[in-house]
């Protein structure tokens, strides 16, 4: 009895913290139709700690941003949300609506056309999207692998051969999907620069040789850290040394 007493009790109070958290929600979306878009971004923050990630939110917060001309911490929150949900179209418009207001325009390395459309089949949907299509095609192989040893019929077992086949090639090729769409919505690789203006230098000290400067909004790549120094790489490929505290991991 004591038991099933302290259970409800936690449930009553699960339940009430939630519904907490969803009228604050309810509040900021409520702040940021009246315009009042400081008093939204803070609301969505307080949500976004007591909640939880999602791609949602971090799109509201990321339109509070950019309400506010913070352009950089716009383009951060939707880089947020598309990291979490590729396919949110909404955070895939809007930032490039803020990178249009960006000082850098940074030429991308060119890619091999088929890397190109690998990439652009494996953002097609999110890494449990690809779980969910490989166990699918697993589980169509096993079937399939039962037609092929139980059937009398020779064209039957063929076809039940050769479909097994494929669909097992498309079990593997799903499942290296999700790994890797998971690997990159965990991965810390990318940052947004959030100061105005930053020097890169060829080596992690001030007295390094300057090498280029960025403004605010720009995506670089993290590629090591030293104390309080990274090295970055731009989408171009050029490469130097900055303080961590001029960026904010996506």
């Amino acid at each position: 009895m004591k038991k099933i007493f302290i259970l409800l009790l936690l449930a009553l109070s699960s339940a009430l913290s939630y519904a907490g958290n969803s009228e604050k929600m309810k509040m900021a979306n409520e702040a940021y139709k009246a315009e009042k878009y400081a008093q939204a971004d803070s609301l969505y923050t307080v949500v976004l700690q007591s909640e939880g990630e999602s791609s949602a939110l971090y799109y509201n917060l990321g339109n509070a941003k950019y309400k506010q001309n913070d352009i950089a911490r716009a383009i951060l929150n939707y880089e947020r949300a598309l990291k979490l949900d590729p396919k949110n179209e909404d955070a895939k418009f809007n930032l490039e609506m803020a990178k249009a207001q960006t000082v850098d325009k940074i030429e991308v390395m060119d890619k091999f056309l088929l890397s190109e459309w690998n990439e652009s089949i494996q953002s097609g949907t999110t890494s449990n999207g690809w779980a969910k299509w490989s166990i699918a095609a697993f589980i169509l192989t096993l079937i399939l692998c039962g037609v092929y040893m139980f059937s009398s019929k020779v064209l039957f077992k063929k076809i039940a051969f050769f479909s097994g086949i494929a669909t097992l090639l498309f079990c593997i090729v799903a499942f290296g999907y999700a790994k890797a769409q998971h690997q990159a919505k965990t991965a810390n690789e990318c940052a947004i620069i959030v100061a105005p203006t930053v020097t890169g230098k060829s080596a992690p000290d001030n007295t390094g040789t300057d090498l280029f400067v960025l403004h605010e909004g720009t995506k670089v790549r993290v590629k090591s850290k030293t104390g309080d120094w990274v090295e970055i790489q731009m989408e171009d490929g050029n490469a130097g040394w900055i303080k961590a505290e001029k960026i904010e991991i996506i």
